[in-house]
């Protein structure tokens, strides 16, 4: 970590088909050895499947819709004091919500087999959407472990 000046925000540049940088984002988790033609397709063949289990409108505010069950408002970091290491809990930032509740829906959707990527991708979007799966109980996870730390809150640095 360099101690000489901030790292800048790089923002993402919006994607071809909806305009949005939250699909940008999803994008670029799925991409796998730089094929991103392959992770659009992927992208956007789940989110035409999410807004056909959901007919409810706009396929992005849907994604959005999701993202906002399954993103984690408190984590536990490692913090070493004297020789004991302290899991202390701290609030996530915006930025770290969002990415951590894009890693954990497509690390869900890889954990699925026997479908297609696009499939399992619609499947959990669909199941956060609805506030179940895997992702919704991996935030519950996380914010029980904050919970059960809050003993050592004060530690925060």
């Amino acid at each position: 970590m360099s101690r000489r000046r901030k790292a800048v925000k790089r923002t993402h540049q919006p994607d071809s088909r909806y305009g949005s940088p939250l699909v940008s984002q999803l994008i670029n988790m799925v991409m796998k050895s730089g094929k991103k033609s392959l992770a659009q397709s992927i992208v956007y063949g789940a989110i035409e499947k999410v807004s056909e289990k959901l007919v409810k409108g706009n396929p992005v505010e849907l994604l959005l819709g999701a993202l906002e069950n399954c993103r984690p408002k408190l984590e536990v970091k490692s913090r070493r004091v004297g020789g004991a290491t302290y899991q202390v809990p701290v609030e996530v930032s915006h930025e770290r919500q969002n990415s951590m509740a894009l890693r954990w829906v497509v690390l869900a959707a890889e954990g699925r087999k026997g479908v297609s990527m696009a499939e399992a991708l619609a499947a959990e979007i669909v199941d956060a959407y609805n506030n179940t799966g895997n992702v919704v109980k991996k935030r519950e996870e996380t914010h029980k472990m904050a919970q059960a730390n809050r003993a050592f809150a004060h530690l925060r640095w």
